[in-house]
């Protein structure tokens, strides 16, 4: 399907300030992204780089006074998100080199501390895509998806507490359950086409079958119309923006997905 996706944001800044942002997209395994529009007012100098995990970031210092971001992209992206029951647990010496980070314990994903419960949780299921599948299950089951209820990322230990979280609570203890069993998983932040309330969507992905799948516990079924923006090992990694000096939110935010072809 092929999707417009956009996002708007508007600051008033007091004092200048360093942001990096996050918010191009880029190609990939299963997105191609056909046209692109990025504007900023007032128009600055601006530096582009790639980080540790390969996304677009942007890099600039905003003058005191109105500042706005708006971003849209036209992209092609699958109708049905790939899944492959059965697919095996790759084993951890024929993991690529790129991979093996993500099965270490992070900020938001403290894998150490979840073995004993992820190993309840996918007891009985064949190792690899069926031990995820099992921890998608178990978390549409036994966490809250309570969308709106959280602006600060909280860690997988106190999800688990909390029994309850926005989509990226869902995603990191999703990962830090996957990564306490050996298989790599990553979060991934972006847009979703029929997401309600519509906003940004974060969700994960774990290797396992040789090659990353799409696991979501906020939604019913995996839809397609899923549009990367970041990758990276927790929220840390993938914040569309971050700002650097005093506290500076949004004033005003629009995020749309629309379905154009």
């Amino acid at each position: 399907m092929r999707l417009r996706t956009r996002c708007q944001m508007k600051f008033d800044i007091s004092i200048p300030t360093p942001f990096i942002l996050m918010l191009r997209l880029r190609s990939g395994a299963q997105q191609w992204v056909a046209k692109k529009e990025y504007r900023l007012e007032p128009n600055i100098p601006v530096f582009e780089f790639a980080d540790g995990f390969g996304n677009l970031c942007q890099r600039l210092v905003t003058p005191p006074g109105p500042f706005s971001i708006y971003t849209s992209a036209e992209t092609e992206t699958a109708e049905q998100m790939d899944s492959a029951p059965g697919a095996p647990f790759t084993d951890i010496a024929n993991l690529p080199q790129d991979v093996l980070g993500y099965l270490l314990p992070s900020r938001y994903c403290e894998s150490d501390r979840f073995c004993d419960m992820a190993t309840d949780i996918v007891a009985g299921q064949l190792p690899g895509y069926d031990q995820v599948k099992a921890i998608e299950n178990w978390l549409k089951a036994n966490i809250l998806y309570a969308p709106g209820t959280s602006d600060v990322p909280v860690s997988a230990v106190e999800v688990h507490q909390r029994q309850s979280g926005v989509c990226r609570d869902l995603a990191h203890l999703g990962i830090a359950l996957c990564r306490s069993i050996s298989i790599p998983a990553r979060l991934v932040v972006g847009y979703l086409h029929n997401l309600q309330p519509m906003d940004m969507h974060a969700w994960f992905e774990a290797y396992v079958g040789g090659r990353w799948y799409t696991f979501d516990a906020t939604q019913a079924n995996l839809p397609g119309g899923y549009v990367v923006v970041g990758y990276g090992r927790d929220a840390t990694d993938v914040a569309v923006y971050n700002q650097f000096g005093p506290p500076v939110l949004p004033v005003y935010q629009e995020i749309a997905v629309e379905r154009i072809d």
